[in-house]
């Protein structure tokens, strides 16, 4: 018996959508964490008591999509390899052009530490403080190319 791909993404996608919508439930309607437990500095403040469950599971996911993409970038690089050895070099040049946006984006981050009230935590130091700016960089120069992208195909399919 085969077992096609399309039912077992498409389970896999249901059954991480439900408990998506279980944990977002209970983020939302579970409550509040009692005052003398609250992490924030102003107490007055609402704290959802189910917080570290959403956080484990967007980690989660996370780590589960990074996985997933390193694999089929090994695999799909593989078949290439196989194939077409010029075009399978040739599509390491994405990875390579992330690895440099990374870099980039790495060195002009800040490490000044942030000036955080009630926190005590030991990641307001200059590394995460750099990932961090990374992440944020990449992100919004990622979003730019792509906006810019969808406008430059989109006026290029209309001029042909």
């Amino acid at each position: 018996m085969k077992i096609r791909i399309q039912k077992v993404s498409g389970s896999v996608l249901l059954v991480m959508l439900l408990i998506t919508v279980v944990i977002l439930g209970l983020f939302f309607f579970g409550g509040e964490t009692p005052v003398s437990q609250r992490l924030v500095a102003d107490t007055s403040m609402s704290e959802p008591a189910q917080t570290d469950a959403l956080i484990y599971w967007m980690y989660i996911l996370l780590a589960v999509t990074v996985f997933i993409t390193i694999v089929a970038a090994i695999f799909q690089f593989g078949s290439k390899l196989v194939d077409s050895p010029k075009t399978a070099i040739r599509s390491l040049l994405g990875l390579i052009m992330i690895v440099l946006l990374l870099v980039v984006t790495y060195s002009v981050g800040s490490d000044v530490p942030l000036v955080i009230p009630g926190y005590e935590g030991t990641e307001n130091v200059p590394f995460w403080l750099k990932i961090t700016d990374m992440f944020l960089y990449s992100t919004y120069i990622m979003m730019g190319v792509l906006i810019l992208l969808i406008v430059g195909f989109g006026i290029s399919k209309k001029l042909k």
